[in-house]
Formats: structure tokens, C-alpha cells, sequence
């Protein structure tokens, strides 16, 4: 019993209480009634009077929009885009709601974006000679006058050198459904620097310092019914 309580062993003893008081004084004792952990799905700001929990969690997927507000809404915005299309020509206007009925998909704004990055490839594609991306944006009689207009000039040893400079004024000036296809015809008012040189480099047309501007009149067309949803130009002028 003396090796048993031996002053090493007393020491030890004396070590552990010390030890095991500390932790109690530090980590506290659980009587049951402590908070659980913060859940971190939760948002840390306090809740409002009468708001419940469910509305402090955020959300992993949006709540499902109301397909009738989505119709009221996407309605009044393409009555707005009409309305500032047309200008206060109302058979313009009556025409661009001919062509919403057929094509559902149609409306002016974007159609007209699609339009200006149609036109300056278009123009960009004739001058460089790119004959693919002219048969993928035009209908086949406007590509086909396209090509003649490209093979002479290559037949001749002219080059064109070519920048397109912007598009300052681009409008929808007639539209109408006839019955098989949707049709819609812009007037484009360009900017670009174009100067074509014959096969010695001398200059023959346009100027290589100078802005000029191009008018243009083009009509779009597509089946509304047709899985295919790009457009192509089937008739071009130039306007004065």
C-alpha cells in the first residue's frame, strides 16, 4: 500500500485533478438546454417580425415564374417595340403584328439586331470574296447575282479593300405575312471605307481615306413553320 501511494504517484494524481478542473472551467458542462449549432443554409441576418424561417433560407432553384404574367408582359413589351417601329405608320404596324401572329418568336428589336450583324457580314463577305458565308445569309437568286458580281471582278484582277465603319441608322420600313412566309424589309444607312484597285493596285473606285456612306434596302424572309429559325435575304436595292 506505501509503493501504491508513493509521492511520484501522489504527484500524478495531483496532475490529473488540476487538469480535468481546468477543462470543466473552460468548456462548461451540457445541461441539455444549449443552442444547437448555426446552420449555415440560413441567412445570419435576424429575422422580421412575423417572417418565418423558410424565408431566411436561400433558395437553390428560382421559384417557377407565372406563364400568364410571362405572356401579359412579353405582350405589352412587343406593343411597346411595334409601336416605336413603325413610327405612327399604322400599315407598317398592322404588318408587324401579321408577322408576330405568324412567328411568335419575331419581335422588332431583336430582329433588327439580327439584322445589322446579318448586313455587315453580307457587305464585309462581297468585298473579301467570301462566296460560303454570302450562300449561308442569302437566298439562292441574290447569291447567285452576288457570285456573277464576285467571279467578274476576280476575272479582272480588281481587289477591294474594305472597313466597315458602323450602321447610324437602320429602320423596318414594310412587313407583311403572305400566307407562306414572314417578310421583312429594312432600309440600312452604313458607313464604311471601300476602295477597289485594279490588278496594277491603281485606284478605280472609292477612296481608302474616306469614310462614305452605302444605302441600302433589303427584304428578309423565312417560313414561320420551318425548323430552320435564320433568316435570308431574298431582294436587295440601293437606295439614293
Amino acid at each position: 500500500m506505501d509503493d501504491f501511494l508513493d509521492l511520484p504517484t501522489l504527484i500524478a494524481i495531483a496532475v490529473a485533478v488540476f487538469v480535468l478542473f481546468r477543462l470543466r472551467s473552460v468548456l462548461g458542462t451540457r445541461t441539455g438546454n444549449e443552442r444547437p449549432p448555426v446552420d449555415r443554409s440560413r441567412s445570419t441576418r435576424p429575422e422580421k417580425t412575423g417572417e418565418t424561417s423558410e424565408e431566411t433560407v436561400v433558395p437553390l432553384r428560382p421559384r417557377p415564374a407565372q406563364p400568364e404574367l410571362d405572356d401579359e408582359r412579353r405582350a405589352r413589351k412587343l406593343e411597346a417595340e411595334i409601336e416605336q417601329a413603325a413610327a405612327g405608320n399604322a400599315e407598317l404596324a398592322a404588318g408587324l403584328k401579321a408577322v408576330v401572329e405568324a412567328d411568335p418568336t419575331f419581335s422588332p428589336k431583336g430582329f433588327l439586331e439580327g439584322a445589322k450583324q446579318a448586313y455587315e457580314m453580307i457587305v464585309t463577305a462581297f468585298a473579301e470574296g467570301d462566296r460560303q458565308t454570302l450562300k449561308n445569309l442569302l437566298d439562292k437568286p441574290i447569291y447567285d447575282s452576288f457570285h456573277r458580281a464576285i467571279s467578274d471582278r476576280e476575272a479582272e484582277g480588281r481587289t477591294v479593300d474594305f472597313t466597315f465603319v458602323g450602321l447610324p441608322k437602320i429602320a423596318i420600313v414594310d412587313a407583311e405575312y403572305d400566307k407562306k412566309d414572314v417578310n421583312v424589309t429594312v432600309d440600312f444607312h452604313a458607313e464604311v471605307v471601300s476602295a477597289t484597285r485594279d490588278k496594277d493596285g491603281n485606284l478605280v473606285e472609292g477612296n481608302a481615306d474616306q469614310v462614305q456612306t452605302i444605302a441600302d434596302e433589303w427584304t428578309f424572309s423565312r417560313n414561320p413553320k420551318s425548323r430552320d429559325p435564320n433568316w435570308k435575304v431574298v431582294a436587295t436595292s440601293q437606295l439614293d
